[in-house]
């Protein structure tokens, strides 16, 4: 290594940590030879940073309490307080925040000039890691201040960055990504990469708290990028990370990535990164449901943020079990004036969107208490936030100014406040481009839809009932797709995962190792989840329709849109231009007899030929009387000689809605919400000149070409791809228009994770994020691909899976299987429904006539296929 000082080992430490290492250690070694006390103690401290910044704090105390010492003895009073300064910075990154106070308190009289800047900024950051937000902020804009007198800049772009990071946590964004674009200018034109990956870090987590998705994602994107080109370690990127999933919510990822944090930071001096691992896995908890582990794991962050002095933390976390409490139902005055003193606490210190929702509890556990006085005062308070800030803050705002208008008897008044609110956040909606953050985003509104749901059903008005839940349901297939740009990434990364996944399947067919190959197919599956959510979005929201729309659409036929209200059965019936509201019961006894019924129809198509299934089609058909009785007996009088539009809440998805008596052969069409339904069956798209159908068959599945061949004859003109020629870019590009596709192909639903749901075709699977990049859908659909119709539901009834993409692109009609289905049962069955397609018969009508004829044979096995295909769409 050629010669080189402690002050350019100082100056790399950002650039490449790893060579400033080894550049101080190199200035140390000439420093001691020569017997350079002061080079000595400077390259100490350089080395000492560099290991901060690979997150080694012991190494880096270790290496700064030698460079004390040795400036001591120097007797320099300068290179002694640059040292406790620096010591400082580490301290108060291993949560040793006092400690960290009274080393940079004790250095600063010796600082001096441009030094004096340097100081002021950590003792900006020692501040700002206590949360005394108001005093760092000083220290910050003093720093400033001295180092452009100095024309100090890369101690100015350090402390733009630590402001910014300040700035984004107290609400300022627009002034933190100011302080972001110039930090980042400033480290480029210094040749310092690892500080600008650090300043697109802060920068994601300022997009976070301004609730921008796509951003957020893509500077992590870009930060994790340049660590790994540099191996540096940034552990505390995946707290950030995980603050970003919790506010989506993606909550089974934000539950992994919350336990993988807290597995990594045991073992490591990161006190700091596993308290917030803790309140975030707190979070998680209650978004799932399970307040007591939501308890647990708040309290250990609270006593975690005491003992590291972070105050505005700590009554985050005491929030989170309040908020606990009263969700398990607890009502009491003390949890009022606890719940409110948290959000006064967390109002002074700057986190507003933290003290609103507090504030809000504090409101709602006041009303319930009969206290109107005090919720309406916590009421007025929290109602203002609906004037500014985020998308979040102004939507829990209309919440609050609804509550407030209803405990003053303004009924009307606050069911407009409630419509604001939902407005406001399909608004913010709209502009993620990724469908499933769309879907999953939808949970925000939770409150203000079922707030409006009461009030609608408290009237027992049918089409108030109906209009409050469709406002809610299904929100993201009421939102024009946004297709991802070509140049995303998205397309290559499926390709490696097809590659990936292929391989996979070849080594566990010979019996080979493969458990490298199934950790680099779910890190491939991540990479697809990350490109696909940085899109951005844009477009159209369709408004939920008036009944008078939706009867004049359905003619002679019935809607009815099931309703979930406080786990009691609602069904909204629209039929001969009238809206009428019906009770059907409780909801989980329709769980329990649909989760009998879909046992007894797959174990008649799974269990082998020989095994007589006679128990099982009377335990299915006991099974379907009960929910014909439940779902559809008391809408007789309403629904009987109609064909039916059926709109299924979540709990009723998946229900081969054509095995329930009364449904043989009737014309039954599905769909995610009525305004889906609406959008669908008006649409007036025409095939362009040239389109052509498409017909593909899978791999791995004898009858499958043999399907296909047959189905050709009645769909003249249409492309065929079997064997290799069925590759997933042939066919997705066959499908791009096309007026008809059908797929014949292994077909897999994942529960874990439904985008991933897929056909099987000669070069891999076919998944949903593939189909999320045609450009015009094909008109109608038919899958014959096991589950292929199943869906995921979300809050909200949102759904995820083919159907919801397919009608979300735009779509008519979908027609798939919600069970599994033997190939070669269900052959003669879709033959049959393309003759008649073919013959100009309506979709939902030609598979009600071809599951009548192929299930009157009494054939158990042929049965369980037919009943299992359902008609998505507008029919």
């Amino acid at each position: 290594m050629a010669e080189v000082s402690a002050a350019d080992a100082l100056d790399a430490r950002q650039r490449d940590p790893h060579a400033a290492i080894e550049m101080g250690r190199s200035a140390l070694r000439r420093a001691r030879a020569a017997g350079d006390a002061e080079e000595a103690s400077l390259a100490e401290r350089a080395i000492g940073l560099s290991y901060r910044e690979l997150h080694d704090f012991d190494a880096a105390e270790r290496h700064l309490r030698s460079s004390i010492r040795i400036a001591r003895k120097a007797d320099s009073a300068r290179l002694t307080a640059l040292a406790r300064m620096s010591l400082a910075f580490v301290l108060s990154n291993t949560g040793r925040h006092v400690q960290a106070l009274r080393a940079i308190t004790a250095a600063l009289p010796d600082l001096h000039g441009q030094d004096a800047g340097s100081g002021r900024t950590t003792r900006g950051i020692v501040l700002h890691f206590l949360c005394r937000y108001d005093e760092a902020l000083r220290e910050y804009n003093a720093a400033v201040d001295v180092v452009r007198r100095f024309d100090d800049r890369l101690t100015e772009a350090r402390v733009l960055n630590n402001r910014g990071l300040l700035r984004a946590y107290t609400g300022g964004l627009r002034e933190a990504d100011e302080d972001f674009d110039r930090a980042a200018w400033l480290y480029r034109d210094l040749g310092q990469d690892l500080a600008v990956a650090d300043v697109r870090w802060n920068a994601g987590i300022s997009a976070v708290r301004a609730g921008d998705v796509p951003r957020a994602l893509t500077m992590f994107a870009e930060a994790d990028l340049e660590y790994r080109r540099l191996e540096v370690p940034r552990p505390l990127l995946l707290i950030n990370r995980l603050e970003l999933l919790v506010s989506v919510p993606l909550v089974e990822e934000a539950r992994a990535a919350a336990d993988r944090a807290l597995a990594e930071m045991g073992g490591r001096n990161l006190v700091l990164g596993r308290s917030e691992a803790l309140f975030y896995r707190a979070r998680v908890a209650l978004q799932e449901g399970e307040l007591d582990r939501a308890v647990e794991f708040a309290t250990s962050a609270r006593k975690g943020f005491r003992r590291e002095k972070r105050e505005v933390w700590e009554a985050s976390a005491r929030h989170v079990e309040l908020h606990a409490a009263y969700l398990s139902g607890q009502r009491s005055r003390a949890l009022v004036t606890a719940t409110a003193k948290v959000a006064d606490r967390l109002d002074e210190l700057g986190w507003r969107t933290q003290a609103l929702e507090a504030r809000v509890d504090a409101a709602l556990i006041a009303r319930d208490l009969g206290d109107s006085a005090s919720a309406r005062g916590h009421l007025e308070v929290a109602g203002a936030a609906r004037r500014g800030g985020t998308a979040a803050d102004r939507v829990q705002g209309w919440y609050a100014e609804a509550l407030r208008r209803g405990l003053d008897g303004n009924t009307r008044g606050a069911q407009t406040a409630l419509r604001r609110g939902l407005a406001l956040l399909d608004e913010y909606r709209v502009s993620l481009g990724a469908a499933e953050l769309r879907a999953l985003s939808g949970a925000q509104g939770k409150a203000l839809a079922l707030e409006g749901l009461r009030g609608a059903v408290a009237t027992g008005h049918a089409a108030k009932v109906l209009s409050w839940a469709e406002s809610w349901r299904a929100g993201a297939l009421r939102m024009t797709p946004a297709r991802p740009p070509e140049d995303s990434g998205v397309a290559d990364a499926l390709a490696e995962l097809r590659a990936v996944t292929a391989d996979l399947e070849g080594a566990l067919l010979a019996g080979r190792a493969s458990g490298a190959l199934r950790q680099r197919q779910v890190r491939m599956e991540q990479r697809v989840r990350d490109l696909s959510r940085q899109a951005s979005g844009g477009g159209a929201i369709h408004r939920p329709p008036a009944v008078r729309d939706l009867a004049w659409a359905l003619g002679e036929a019935a809607l009815v849109e099931y309703v979930n209200f406080d786990d009691e059965l609602l069904a909204v019936v629209v039929a001969g231009g009238r809206a009428s509201l019906h009770r059907l019961g409780d909801v989980e006894g329709a769980v329990r007899e649909i989760r009998l019924l879909r046992f007894a129809l797959h174990r008649m198509v799974t269990l082998p030929t020989t095994v007589d299934r006679s128990h099982l089609r009377a335990t299915s058909a006991h099974a379907a009387r009960r929910l014909a009785d439940r779902l559809l007996g008391p809408l007789r009088k309403r629904v009987d000689g109609r064909a039916l539009v059926v709109v299924p809440t979540g709990v009723l998805n998946g229900l081969p809605w054509s095995v329930l008596p009364g449904n043989e052969g009737r014309s039954v069409t599905v769909a995610p919400s009525a305004t889906v339904w609406l959008r669908a069956a008006t649409s007036s798209r025409v095939p362009r000149p040239g389109d052509r159908s498409v017909l593909a068959a899978g791999p791995r599945l004898p009858a499958a070409p043999t399907e296909i061949t047959a189905v050709a004859d009645h769909v003249p003109g249409a492309r065929v791809l079997v064997g290799k020629e069925a590759t997933v870019d042939e066919v997705a590009a066959a499908m791009d228009g096309a007026p008809l596709a059908h797929v014949a192909a292994h077909g897999s639903f994942r529960a874990d994770n439904p985008l991933f749901s897929a056909l099987e075709l000669a070069d891999g699977p076919l998944t949903v994020y593939d189909l999320e990049r045609l450009r015009t859908p094909p008109v109608r659909v038919v899958l014959s691909a096991c589950d292929s119709g199943m869906s995921a539901v979300r809050p909200g009834d949102e759904l995820m899976g083919f159907t919801a993409a397919l009608l979300g692109l735009g779509t008519a009609t979908l027609i798939a299987p919600v069970m599994p289905v033997p190939t070669e049962m269900t052959t003669p069955l879709m033959v049959d429904l393309h003759r008649r397609l073919g013959e100009g018969v309506a979709p939902a009508v030609a598979l009600a006539e071809a599951q009548s004829a192929h299930s009157a044979g009494g054939d158990d096995i042929a049965y369980s296929a037919s009943v299992g295909f359902v008609c998505f769409g507008a029919g």
